[in-house]
């Protein structure tokens, strides 16, 4: 997610200009109400005729004030508590203070109704007060139409709002601009901006960066030699590897406007806001050319078009990636403005998209290898005390795969267990728990195991770390424990490889050290057992890889079914029935013959496996130091002891010597049996 933009304190001294508020629109309308209840509630008023009216004077006296409007013919009369409980009857008026009741009629003159009120006055039935009086016209249209005015203010106020395209720049004004861009615009200035120096690693990719910033800068250096802007860059990688980090590190290097939205901002639900917002963006960013425009996850909107039309297509999704492709490259002039873009999906964009003028460059930003990595702790160990023996290399050799995020990751879980047990610094050790704890899991030193149920787990560990310590291409040892983590009783850590081309032995070596812990249980207790599930899966589709990917049958030669488009359909094969009989004889037969060969390493190693799987017993872990005491140095030097030269990657206390422990028996009672018979 992007940065918040930098807010300069000198804003803080600028007054806010006053802006109108529509819940005062709404105050103004519940006190209307309210004031028409208050008086409601006050005043009560019955219109009768005028002998009625002069009924209620002469007869019961009933009137105490009389008040005559001679420009509307009208009469108004209050009447007495008594008098108003007979007209509006009891259950209608509540006699109280501050409360009339009134009624009114037509009268046919105002002087003949004043010679009237001058015969009840000698006669005794009126004695009150009289009053003439002007009706306020003004008062009554007021009355009658400010409803209508109130709906009328409204309208303007939305209307206002809908052609401002609401309040401040970002289309922030609510659902009246859903039509405007929402990009944010980034200050290089911003306290916390992020250079090329916070970008660790990725030498390339920062080289291709660097050089669009500079053209920005310095374009007369390119363009002397006739040489043009690209207009766009592209960067593809996995996730985490810091894609959107170095588009941050542009805006904090560039001293041009930076532009940065997300692709699922285009989206909307309202019919035409996307293309709309492509088009209100590209305005922005012509206006403050020449500048920078970062799309992060665009494959949110720019996805093939057409693909399953048979199942249904977003056209509004579709109308946006039309807007955003006229834009890019279309037949108006887009100079000064280059597009950054990320995704980790750079397989489903459109063809239109990915060509040359819109995207001029694809940067591929890959995980990191072991230098790489190196620098990367290097970055993120800045704010972190750590101990003064800490090996940074060690820790690059011990996360191999891992991206950049997860190596924050690891520096702060560390920093996190460290500060659980009141330590002053960060040593390895919990570097290494924390390592343990993202790759493994949860430790769960609380799960209560059989003693059966820890031997078996000891020998299947112990038989991939035999399988694996003897093989050409098997993956150095980190260490072995049998204590539960995540939803795994036991695990293994080796480390990998980084090989740039896999030869075929060196996947045969790996399908045959999965398979070294179900040989192992075999063997040596006599039974199997479910604890190979995850080894089993991963084993059959690695073969499954050698058939269909990699051509690596002698059946079935130079042949791969493998499509990187992606367009292939999940509903149909591109094989026949009796090339897919093929392909599963081709694996079975690839896993049965490793499967053998594991089962060889360990009857030939048998004494070594026993001495592992006590220890683990014993200790619940072992280290790459304790299967060297047992079966030597390994014969194959790997990849990264070459460049950085052997060194012990547990980082964990001398174990005391293997030797010292009595192996406990742990063959099968079949073969006890057989040996108790010959002695």
């Amino acid at each position: 997610m992007p940065t918040p933009p930098f807010n300069n304190p000198n804003n803080s001294k600028k007054k806010t200009p006053f802006q109108f508020n529509l819940w005062w629109m709404y105050a103004i309308v519940a006190m209307f109400l309210i004031g028409i209840f208050y008086f409601d509630n006050n005043v009560s008023t019955k219109t009768v005729s005028y002998s009625e009216f002069e009924s209620i004077i002469q007869k019961d006296r009933g009137i105490t004030k009389i008040v005559v409007y001679p420009d509307k013919g009208m009469v108004e009369g209050f009447l007495t508590d008594s008098m108003a409980q007979v007209v509006f009857k009891a259950s209608n008026f509540q006699s109280g203070p501050g409360v009339h009741a009134i009624v009114e009629a037509n009268i046919p003159s105002a002087d003949k109704l004043s010679d009237k009120i001058d015969e009840w006055r000698e006669a005794g039935d009126f004695t009150g007060e009289v009053e003439f009086e002007k009706s306020s016209q003004l008062t009554g249209m007021l009355l009658s139409f400010l409803p209508f005015l109130l709906l009328i203010g409204v309208w303007i106020y939305i209307m206002r709002r809908m052609s401002n395209g609401g309040a401040g720049n970002g289309g922030g004004g609510g659902i009246f601009s859903v039509g405007k861009s929402k990009a944010m615009l980034f200050d290089k200035n911003q306290s916390d901006r992020v250079t090329f120096n916070d970008v660790a690693g990725q030498r390339e990719a920062k080289t291709e960066i660097e050089e669009i910033v500079e053209f920005l800068k310095n374009p007369k250096r390119y363009t002397n030699l006739g040489g043009k802007i690209p207009k766009g860059a592209l960067l593809v990688g996995p996730p985490g590897t810091g894609k959107t980090l170095l588009a941050k590190a542009v805006a904090g290097e560039a001293d041009v406007p930076f532009f940065s939205m997300s692709g699922s901002d285009f989206v909307e639900m309202f019919v035409g806001v996307g293309a709309s917002r492509v088009r209100d963006l590209f305005r922005q960013a012509k206006e403050k050319a020449p500048c920078i425009v970062f799309i992060d996850e665009i494959d949110a909107v720019g996805r093939a078009r057409g693909r399953n039309a048979g199942m249904g297509s977003n056209d509004e999704r579709e109308n946006t990636l039309n807007q955003l492709l006229t834009e890019m490259d279309g037949f108006g002039t887009n100079s000064g403005v280059i597009i950054l873009a990320a995704t980790n999906r750079a397989d489903i964009l459109d063809k239109a998209l990915m060509r040359a003028g819109r995207f001029d460059r694809q940067i591929y930003v890959d995980l990191p290898d072991l230098p790489d990595r190196v620098e990367i702790f290097k970055v993120h160990l800045r704010k972190i005390k750590t101990a003064p023996d800490l090996d940074i290399e060690l820790l690059a050799r011990q996360t191999p795969g891992f991206s950049g995020a997860d190596i924050a990751n690891v520096c702060n879980e560390a920093a996190l267990i460290a500060a659980r047990y009141n330590k002053d610094e960060v040593t390895k050790e919990d570097f290494n728990a924390a390592v343990d704890r993202i790759i493994g899991g949860l430790e769960k030193k609380n799960k209560i195991l059989t003693e059966d149920e820890k031997k078996s787990i000891a020998v299947h560990e112990a038989g991939h770390a035999t399988v694996s310590w003897h093989l050409r291409y098997g993956n150095p040892l980190v260490k072995v424990t049998i204590v539960p983590r995540g939803k795994a009783l036991g695990a293994a850590w080796y480390l990998p490889e980084e090989r740039q081309i896999v030869p075929s032995q060196a996947i045969l070596d790996d399908i045959c050290s999965l398979l070294g812990g179900r040989a192992a249980e075999e063997l040596y207790t006599g039974h199997i057992s479910t604890g190979a599930a995850n080894d089993l899966e991963r084993v059959t589709k690695q073969a499954y890889a050698m058939i269909l990917y990699y051509g690596m049958s002698d059946r079935l030669p130079n042949l791969s079914y493998y499509d990187s488009t992606g367009q292939d359909s999940p509903f149909t094969k591109p094989y026949s029935n009796e090339r897919a009989q093929i392909i599963d004889e081709e694996v079975t037969r690839i896993v049965a013959e490793q499967y053998e060969r594991a089962k060889s390493i360990l009857r030939e190693h048998t004494d070594g496996h026993h001495k592992l799987a006590e220890t683990l017993m014993s200790r619940e872990v072992i280290y790459t130091e304790d299967v060297e005491r047992i079966f030597g140095p390994r014969q194959w030097t790997s990849r990264t002891d070459e460049l950085f030269g052997h060194k012990s990657i547990s980082g964990a206390p001398t174990p005391p010597p293997i030797e010292d422990v009595e192996p406990t028996d742990v063959t099968p009672d079949a073969e006890k049996e057989e040996k108790s018979k010959e002695a």
